[in-house]
């Protein structure tokens, strides 16, 4: 079994946001896998369903993003999910806007709803896929700009985007995580 979380905020005001391309991506696989996210539990909205014979979790916490963790630990323990069964689908500052990254662990790097979920799984050692959103335009806080819209430029991008981490989470329903980051890094 495995667990593919997206992290974003909940909420019509923040729908369209850089900070929620974690959700474009479990919206983009529940499509894709016919796994509608019509469970709630743990301050979350999930579905579970199979691909190629795997059972898949697909799970947007609502906790908002700071307190991800606090949905995705007792969704894993509920499932009795794995640390290595776990791949989070997350914005990234540090990428270029549309860059996609795959990771098997790591720091936060100043990323709160990974910081949340480090803290809760007691662990760094998850699997990651990293959307790149950019840095703000000098001036700008962070926080204006996650939570602010992508630009008529970005769009094609971002859904370029999504649509590369989608098919990198659907590979690694069939391979390991490491051949999948190989591939799509």
């Amino acid at each position: 079994m495995k667990m593919i979380a997206g992290l974003g905020n909940p909420g019509k005001q923040y729908e369209m946001t850089r900070h929620n391309a974690g959700f474009f991506v479990i919206d983009e696989l529940s499509k894709r896998l016919d796994i509608p996210l019509d469970k709630a539990k743990f301050n979350g909205v999930y579905g579970t369903g199979f691909s190629g014979g795997e059972k898949v979790i697909l799970v947007k916490p609502l906790t908002y993003m700071n307190l991800s963790g606090e949905c995705i630990r007792p969704l894993m323990d509920y499932y009795d999910v794995g640390d290595e069964d776990l791949a989070v689908v997350y914005d990234d500052l540090d990428l270029p806007t549309g860059k996609v990254r795959l990771r098997m662990k790591g720091s936060a790097g100043g990323h709160n709803g990974i910081k949340s979920t480090i803290l809760h799984l007691g662990t760094q050692e998850f699997n990651r896929v990293r959307i790149g959103i950019s840095r703000p335009p000098a001036g700008m806080k962070v926080p204006d700009y996650v939570l602010g819209r992508f630009a008529k430029e970005e769009e094609p991008l971002i859904k370029e985007a999504v649509s590369i981490s989608a098919d990198a989470c659907e590979a690694w329903l069939r391979k390991p995580f490491l051949q999948v980051m190989n591939e799509y890094n």
